[in-house]
């Protein structure tokens, strides 16, 4: 598990919060909730990515330009921002997308690190082949995140506890985890995770004790 399981956490920035420019209804709850999971994969050892959205101004997803959503999340502006509730320990890695004018930037599977890395071609590299996926929004980029993932090859658990919706139409954020679980995706609370990484654990030793040298 150490090596081979990772903690995402999308999008939990200042505008798609109470108060934000594109605010998901309660999206602040997801964050202590959250910052349970980080304290444990911290704990754990494991790697940490937190997505953001890293909108240029003239971006063609905002609705001034021909989009469907108000401007939110603009480079290097306060509502692209972290909330500041959230505990990200010092060694999380920020993946950015919906960098280019043209990018929507829904799924965190087509961002990139600081250094311009892909974060699938990142994954690889570390050799991590399982993501835990919360935050914000559940119909939006979680679904896209997960879905994206699952047919890179990835397993994903979706931290049902984690994650909140825009809800554009009532009932939308049930659709999308019921489609993520169709997909594949397993669920996981932050009482129900504790025997999951143990086990998961147990699996990646024995297969190491497996591998040829």
């Amino acid at each position: 598990m150490h090596r081979r399981a990772a903690l995402l956490v999308v999008d939990v920035q200042v505008d798609f919060c109470p108060g934000g420019a594109l605010a998901v209804p309660k999206g602040d709850l997801v964050i202590p909730v959250l910052n349970g999971y980080l304290e444990l994969f911290k704990r754990r050892g494991s790697p940490i990515f937190a997505s953001r959205d890293w909108h240029p101004q003239e971006s063609r997803h905002f609705i001034e330009n021909g989009g469907i959503w108000p401007a939110h999340c603009v480079q290097q502006t306060q509502g692209a921002q972290f909330h500041p509730g959230l505990v990200l320990p010092e060694e999380t890695i920020v993946i950015s997308k919906g960098i280019a004018k043209w990018d929507d930037g829904y799924s965190a599977m087509q961002g990139v690190t600081e250094h311009d890395t892909p974060f699938v071609m990142l994954l690889k590299h570390m050799r991590l082949d399982h993501l835990y996926v919360g935050g914000l929004a559940t119909d939006y980029c979680v679904r896209e995140t997960a879905l994206e993932a699952l047919k890179e090859g990835f397993n994903v658990t979706l931290l049902a506890d984690a994650v909140r919706g825009v809800e554009l139409q009532a009932g939308n954020s049930d659709r999308a985890m019921a489609e993520m679980v169709h997909a594949g995706a397993d669920m996981a609370t932050l009482t129900s995770i504790g025997s999951m990484l143990v086990s998961e654990g147990e699996a990646a030793i024995a297969n190491d004790r497996q591998s040829p040298p």
